[in-house]
């Protein structure tokens, strides 16, 4: 039951700026901008589409194996994940690079400015689905450039089904390319603003674009999801979380409730209810990872929502 997370490694480096970026932003002295943010407040998470689905998956009980690319500063991470027992064997040391990070400012009306640096994710190529062993289900997440292209193309050649989730790398393809991925993958995954994007790209309607995958999965956010699969169309319910802090990493956690009703075979409406429920723990505290849940909470809060058990 091994699942291949082909995704990024990260550090996001999260500060607080105790005002307003508006009060301090001189909208007509936009084009010389030189601006310094007083930010007292700073934390430092464990992140990366990888990680953080990883993470997910194996609350659930499942076996996630990650497969990224990390760099010099990796040791605080490597060291966590042996805590929580998540296999190391895909993730290869890039020498003289950093991890892939992301610095993140927020000001008090939750706007944020972003600075990501990919470092070792570049390499991302330098990792092959060739290498593992196994696997019973893949997914493609944000990553390097030339990683997904020829991760894609290996699950592809393997017979390996895969999830496509380009996430923030959507951008990075051409229509013709983002056709290639979906016409390889087994499965599509994206928020609502990255299907706009999709079909922009493409020229094909989402409806249309499911017609090529067996499932095409639309997370709405509040609003809740919806997934396209068997010729139906599957209205998932947003679960009601006990309360909203972050929205990091929510789409990390649905995507492995996600990837755990694939490979147990469950029908589209629980794996969908099992993603949502996934999404709505996590939201309820800062950062990706910091959310901890037995198998069996799990299964009792998904009871409770949905009046079914799945454990």
């Amino acid at each position: 039951m091994r699942t291949l997370i082909c995704g990024s490694i990260a550090y996001d480096n999260i500060m607080v700026f105790p005002d307003h970026f508006k009060n301090h932003i001189l909208p007509e002295k936009i084009h010389v901008l030189n601006v310094a943010f007083l930010v007292p407040e700073m934390r430092r998470e464990f992140g990366g589409c990888a990680g953080n689905i990883a993470y997910n998956l194996k609350m659930l009980g499942g076996e996630p194996v990650m497969m990224a690319t990390v760099g010099d500063d990796y040791a605080p991470y490597a060291e966590r994940f042996k805590q929580l027992n998540l296999t190391q064997e895909h993730v290869q040391h890039v020498a003289d690079t950093f991890t892939a990070q992301a610095f993140i400012t927020t000001d008090l009306a939750d706007n944020q400015i972003t600075a990501f640096h990919p470092g070792a994710m570049n390499f991302s190529h330098l990792n092959s689905v060739k290498e593992s062993r196994d696997i019973r289900l893949g997914i493609i997440a944000p990553d390097g450039r030339d990683g997904m292209l020829q991760h894609a193309h290996e699950f592809h050649e393997a017979g390996i089904p895969f999830v496509f989730d380009p996430g923030q790398g959507l951008p990075m393809y051409n229509g013709e390319e983002l056709l290639g991925f979906i016409d390889k993958a087994d499965y599509i995954a994206v928020n609502d603003y990255e299907g706009e994007m999709l079909q922009d790209r493409t020229g094909h309607k989402l409806e249309s674009l499911a017609n090529n995958a067996k499932a095409l999965i639309i997370t709405l956010g509040a609003q809740g999801s919806i997934i396209y699969a068997d010729g139906k169309k599957y209205e998932i319910p947003c679960v009601k979380p006990k309360e909203i802090v972050d929205p990091t990493g929510c789409g990390d956690a649905y995507r492995a409730g996600l990837l755990y009703g694939i490979v147990n075979n469950f029908d589209w409406q629980t794996t969908g209810q099992l993603g949502s429920l996934m999404g709505s723990l996590k939201i309820a505290q800062r950062g990706g990872q910091n959310h901890q849940f037995s198998r069996d909470e799990i299964g009792q809060y998904y009871f409770e929502n949905f009046g079914t058990r799945i454990f």
